[in-house]
């Protein structure tokens, strides 16, 4: 069932995202007068065609679904007749070039920008950034971080939840190396301390690395065993556990606490497990079997269905929620775009460096689990991933790659700088390059995606 939903969340967040971008070109190729030729979401041999409008342009969803394109008239393509050669591309002034070539990423970072809105006038919700445990001689120990303060800065920036927290923490690890934080005590007080994470950034930007690496955890209370709310078709419903009862043990160990009992659903992925739980004063015993979906990272864990019975006062303290009014909300859209956008940017420099694990490129599959993922928790989380994926794609383009739209762009500047078009013998050793760039690109993504699966 999670193959299903990951690989179906991810056809639409796919279709959605080349739909964008596509469009793009489409647009600013129809607003400047240059006729399409055809509309193609994915590549290969067309599963639905329709032709439509007074050019007769093609409108087709292809059987590949990874990427699609636009068809433009162009001479360097086919014969075009007298009467349509001013509505050919290459007849274009390179201004027009480049607006249409610029359209498509330029509408992936409008894309992300409505996404970001809606979700800040939807509401995100989220966990406030309370510190947790700290570990012995670790860095974060050592700036003097303490079990239960609350990160309100870091830099200059204000942090309301952990996911703006770690945005924050990682900008700071890539322009400054050491991180600057301000925490809040119970008490209310603030003060400031800085971890010493310079010449780290390699190692902490690991998946799953930053707060293993700096030494601390976000905070979570302890809770018993106790089940609370089971879902509807999930293991534990399906294995007959109900809400109230209590895991006494499993495989005859016992289990105390709530973290005890996750951590070790999450390590049997597709097992069956003799448990043991209290209900009504009795001792039932019940064979449980887990279902396997995917976590954040990629990785198989094991999943039941259920989550655990929660004190209302509980958790009521450290709950955040980042909602915001139109108008407010399209300015922190914005402002979350170019931060994610400048970041992003960071990231892909600093791999070239080394500085930077290039375990961070991730591949279709690790795109696919992320989507099932993100969809399968609720709507903003979607529109989130979507946000991030299409800013990535946005300026994945406009890297000065041949094949990509930054390189076919390069290509229309040193025209207009030449005053006359590249050579084919240079345009087709650029074409190679961008090849050759792109496959190694594509290798390291599936070898993650490869190295994840297997663990």
């Amino acid at each position: 069932m999670s193959f299903l939903v990951s690989a179906a969340a991810f056809l639409v967040a796919i279709g959605i995202l080349v739909a964008v971008h596509e469009y793009g070109h489409f647009m600013a190729a129809r607003l400047l007068g240059v006729r399409v030729l055809r509309f193609s979401i994915g590549f290969g041999r067309p599963l639905w065609l329709r032709r439509a409008g007074a050019d007769r342009t093609e409108y087709c969803i292809s059987a590949m679904p990874f990427g699609g394109y636009v068809k433009l008239l162009d001479e360097r393509d086919c014969p075009v007749a007298p009467g349509e050669q001013h509505r050919a591309f290459n007849r274009q002034p390179v201004s027009a070039r480049v607006v249409i070539l610029a359209a498509g990423p330029a509408l992936n970072f409008v894309f992300a920008i409505l996404a970001y809105w809606c979700m800040f006038v939807i509401g995100v919700p989220g966990a406030k950034p309370i510190i947790g445990e700290v570990t012995p001689d670790s860095l974060a120990e050592r700036a003097g971080l303490v079990r239960e303060e609350e990160i309100v800065r870091v830099g200059d920036r204000a942090t309301a939840t952990w996911e703006s927290t770690v945005v924050a923490m990682l900008d700071e690890l890539l322009e400054k190396g050491d991180i600057g934080l301000v925490v809040r005590d119970a008490r209310g007080n603030e003060r400031s301390l800085v971890l010493r994470a310079a010449g780290r950034a390699s190692e902490l930007t690991e998946p799953g690395a930053l707060f293993p690496g700096l030494g601390f955890a976000p905070w979570a209370p302890e809770l018993p065993a106790v089940i609370g709310e089971v879902l509807a078709g999930g293991s534990a419903e399906r294995s007959g556990l109900q809400p109230g009862d209590r895991i006494l043990s499993a495989e005859s160990k016992p289990v105390g606490t709530w973290p005890e009992w996750v951590e070790l659903v999450r390590g049997r992925p597709g097992d069956t497990l003799e448990i043991l739980v209290e209900r009504g004063g009795r001792t039932v015993p019940i064979d449980l079997q887990i279902d396997e979906t995917a976590s954040e990272d990629g990785s198989r864990i094991g999943r039941i269905g259920a989550s655990p019975e929660l004190p209302e006062q509980l958790y009521a303290a450290a709950r955040a929620m980042e909602r915001y009014g139109v108008v407010e909300g399209l300015g922190r859209a914005l402002q979350k775009t170019w931060q994610m956008s400048s970041l992003t940017l960071r990231m892909m420099m600093r791999m070239v460096t080394g500085d930077v694990s290039v375990k961070n490129i991730s591949g279709p599959i690790n795109i696919a689990q992320y989507a099932g993922y993100s969809a399968s928790i609720g709507l903003t989380p979607f529109l989130s991933f979507l946000a991030v994926v299409s800013l990535s794609l946005g300026i994945l383009n406009l890297l000065p790659v041949p094949m990509l739209d930054g390189g076919q762009i390069v290509f229309q500047l040193a025209e207009a700088a030449k005053g006359s078009p590249l050579s084919e013998r240079a345009q087709l050793i650029g074409q190679q390059v961008g090849i050759a760039l792109l496959l190694l690109l594509m290798s390291f993504a599936f070898y993650n995606d490869l190295s994840r699966l297997l663990g």
